[in-house]
């Protein structure tokens, strides 16, 4: 499991990116890139997020489709805790 310090960080960069999304499309559809940089903090860009486990805080094997690595999904696919999903064999 991560360390609960870097799992508030992403959340924390989560929501200045939401804070902060309607002003940076207004200025990126005027033309005004150089203050992009001046006006808005740096973890207001959505490009510094990375997608974590919802459960674990993982940053490796992330399943969009889900939100949890893959460690988790396989416990909670044998589980049965996710609907449409089983073990396939054949």
């Amino acid at each position: 499991m991560a360390r609960k310090s870097i799992i508030a960080r992403e959340e924390k960069r989560q929501k200045l990116v939401a804070k902060y999304a309607e002003l940076r499309k207004q200025l990126k559809k005027e033309g005004r890139y150089d203050e992009l940089s001046a006006m808005l903090p740096k973890n207001a860009s959505p490009v510094r997020l990375h997608n974590r486990c919802k459960i674990t805080g993982r940053p490796k094997g992330y399943m969009r489709q889900f939100g949890i690595c893959r460690v988790v999904f396989r416990e909670m696919a044998l589980q049965g805790k996710i609907p449409g999903i089983t073990k396939s064999s054949w």
